[in-house]
């Protein structure tokens, strides 16, 4: 393993568990500060989310992209792998693994930060049809965000759009959008308001990866060499994607 690939590893490892450690660790404040209002609960909920991702984007996307994300990550390798660009296949199984034991380490941190149980799994059942739609809407326009930005040289603005993105889908989809494999592995982990229940997340994951296969249609449909794109995402960095490839 490369160096280049190990500092992408463990931003993506820290930048996952941190993302996570803000959707529990607000929602956990959430109930306690605004406890009976559910809807007040969800605001609070999903703006520390949009303005932690965004910041999160900032902090680790010139060393790895900032993914976060599983679905993002095998978007970025299927796009790229005709045209030599995005993560090669090791990266995508060293991202996807990174991604998912962060996500795991976050819920332990939230939980620990608010004095729970470091591991204390959900209950909260989320299985039905109509949040598995919600998933395969946010996820699919998420993957079009991010793949539609970096075709069309906005890159830079990714953590403002992405941020922006996820909170307003909180509330336009049915599931309060996870998007997101290694997120929705990790919050059952935790038995509170972001919680879900570990016979739930099956159900989820595959929701997203039909969402995942509906973006990339939309983009081939719309952005057919959003491909030379994949470098690009979520934020461009000439020295990474220089150190990705082999010369």
């Amino acid at each position: 393993m490369t160096i280049t690939l190990r500092r992408r590893l463990l931003a993506e490892f820290v930048g996952t568990a941190l993302l996570v450690t803000a959707v529990v660790g607000s929602g956990i404040m959430a109930t306690t500060l605004s406890p009976g209002d559910v809807g007040l609960q969800l605001l609070e909920n999903s703006t520390a989310t949009a303005f932690a991702l965004g910041a999160l984007i900032l902090i680790f996307g010139p060393v790895s992209g900032a993914h976060f994300n599983p679905v993002v990550s095998a978007a970025d390798w299927f796009l790229g792998r005709h045209a030599g660009t995005g993560l090669t296949a090791r990266d995508l199984g060293g991202y996807v693994a990174a991604q998912v034991l962060g996500a795991i380490a976050g819920s332990v941190l939230a939980n620990l930060m608010f004095d729970l149980a470091a591991v204390d799994f959900s209950h909260k059942d989320r299985a039905a049809g109509h949040l598995w739609l919600g998933e395969v809407v946010a996820t699919a326009g998420l993957i079009l965000l991010i793949f539609a930005l970096a075709r069309s040289g906005r890159a830079a603005v990714a953590p403002a759009a992405v941020g922006a993105y996820i909170g307003a889908a909180y509330w336009f989809t049915s599931s309060t959008s996870f998007a997101n494999p290694a997120v929705t592995v990790g919050r059952a982990f935790t038995d509170t308001f972001a919680g879900i229940a570990a016979t739930s997340v099956p159900g989820f994951v595959l929701a997203q990866i039909v969402g995942l296969a509906v973006g990339v249609g939309l983009l081939a449909a719309l952005y057919p060499d959003a491909d030379a794109a994949a470098d690009q995402v979520v934020v461009p960095t000439d020295e990474d994607v220089a150190l990705s490839r082999p010369s």
